[in-house]
């Protein structure tokens, strides 16, 4: 009796291995497809400029040099568009 329950417990836990070993290659295929189908989806569509501004200019004189100081800055936006 007692060699029956010691196979009978190495069954099971071998029989849990395999299927945490099944279940970890399903969420990994998942994920795979998962990537493959945003990859695919993607190339359908390219990022283009939507809009640029290009500022320039002076400030008020600082306090502590009595200097105009100049302000430069250029912004771009992104949009997406379909090929």
């Amino acid at each position: 009796m007692k060699f029956r329950t010691l196979k009978l417990f190495k069954r099971r836990r071998d029989a849990r291995k395999k299927i945490q070993t099944t279940e970890k290659a399903v969420q990994a295929l998942i994920i795979i497809l998962a990537l493959a189908v945003l990859l695919l989806v993607g190339c359908s569509y390219r990022m283009v400029p939507n809009e640029t501004k290009i500022e320039y200019g002076t400030t008020e004189t600082d306090s502590k040099n009595d200097k105009l100081q100049q302000k430069q800055s250029i912004t771009q936006s992104w949009k997406w568009e379909k090929q």
